[in-house]
């Protein structure tokens, strides 16, 4: 059976959670130590991070959790059409050019112009294509990968595919399937035996929200959302030699507002502030994320407790009983307790060949909504949920 449309697992114009998964060609460790060779690629895994930041600063796209292993990358996100229907025209134009400039007149200047941001506001058909593109997941992963790739083969001197092909994307469909592939996502590292715990878990969500919560702050990677005037566009091109731009758009590039951040300024806040209105888009006004809205119904000390007692249940069949703290707030969600180690460590064996991720009651009623009998997956995580 082919894969499901894109339209069958997210659409632009609704607000949905999907986690996606996007793998290096032939599975090779491109962003990792290559076994057979000893070339260590590591490093990309930092390219990948801030490019993440760097969009997360410009699309409506909330990014809650990411894991950046060696052959493939882990996110679950969250698209935001109601944030981006509160982006003014002029807006829209200016976070559409940082990342998609289009061919200039002078590429060694590479920054939009007042001209350049007007003359896409006078086009709104155009204008009203780019704003659904601003909350596609798609067009997220593809402004992620084609710039990396192009990265990558330019540092290895070579030509062709870096990327397996499209990313796989699976539907989240409620908070107890969100709190599970979170877990899933974050203890990835701990899991590959890349890392001992979540702290030391580094290109994790994870191993960001702890050591921000110890004062660590990073260089800024989002985009200065404010054009360059035409009279300053024409004095640069006039008194600056052209080797000297690309120097400047170079050291820009790194550190384009010149600002220092959280090293999770960046990401969705995890927890979700049960006093705002649901209907309130909650769009964040300093330039780094879509929006200030979380994400779960727990608290990040509940939820970082429960991370770390499931990252120290490594061996099957040799499982600790979950504190009994832990185990109202995985009842509260529906989620059988004694599961709940099962659902995480082992969350392909449930979920990978699923359409989409949750409780069978809500994967059900996902399916007749669709025009379907059933989703692919539903019997298996039967067992990981209390009885309704």
């Amino acid at each position: 059976m082919g894969r499901s449309s894109r339209a069958e697992e997210f659409l632009a114009t609704e607000v949905g959670i999907v986690h996606a998964v996007q793998r290096c060609v032939r599975r090779a460790w491109l962003t990792g130590v290559d076994d057979k060779t000893g070339q260590d690629y590591s490093h990309r895994r930092e390219w990948i991070r801030r490019r993440m930041e760097s969009l997360a600063s410009v699309f409506a796209i909330d990014v809650l959790t990411y894991a950046i292993m060696s052959n493939h990358m882990h996110l679950i996100l969250r698209n935001r059409p109601d944030v981006v229907g509160k982006w003014s025209d002029q807006e829209v134009a200016i976070r559409w050019l940082r990342v998609f400039p289009g061919r200039r007149l002078e590429e060694h200047l590479a920054e939009p112009t007042d001209s350049d941001v007007q003359m896409l506001v006078n086009q709104p058909e155009r204008l009203a294509v780019i704003r659904l593109r601003l909350s596609d997941i798609s067009w997220f992963m593809r402004a992620i990968s084609e710039p990396i790739a192009r990265m990558a083969n330019r540092q290895d001197d070579c030509t062709g595919r870096f990327w397996e092909g499209r990313f796989k994307a699976l539907r989240i469909m409620d908070e107890a399937g969100l709190l599970a592939c979170a877990m899933y996502v974050d203890l990835n590292p701990i899991r590959a035996a890349i890392a001992e715990s979540p702290e030391k878990a580094v290109h994790t969500s994870a191993h960001d929200r702890i050591h921000s919560g110890k004062g660590k702050q990073i260089n800024a990677a989002a985009f200065d959302l404010v054009p360059i005037s035409n009279k300053e566009a024409g004095d640069k091109i006039k008194n600056t030699p052209i080797d000297e731009l690309k120097k400047q758009q170079k050291t820009k590039k790194r550190n384009a507002t010149g600002r220092r951040i959280a090293c999770d300024a960046w990401l969705s806040p995890l927890t979700l502030d049960k006093q705002i209105l649901s209907l309130d888009p909650q769009v964040h006004g300093d330039g780094l994320r879509a929006s200030d809205r979380g994400f779960l119904q727990i608290k990040w000390g509940d939820y970082l407790a429960l991370l770390n007692w499931t990252a120290k249940q490594a061996i099957d069949g040799v499982v600790a009983t979950v504190p009994a703290d832990l185990a109202t707030v995985l009842m509260s969600l529906g989620i059988d307790s004694v599961m709940w180690r099962d659902m995480v460590w082992h969350f392909k064996k449930y979920f990978g060949r699923s359409t989409c991720i949750g409780s069978p009651a809500a994967m059900d009623k996902d399916a007749k909504n669709s025009g379907k009998r059933w989703h692919r997956g539903q019997r298996a995580a039967r067992g990981l949920y209390l009885a309704a």
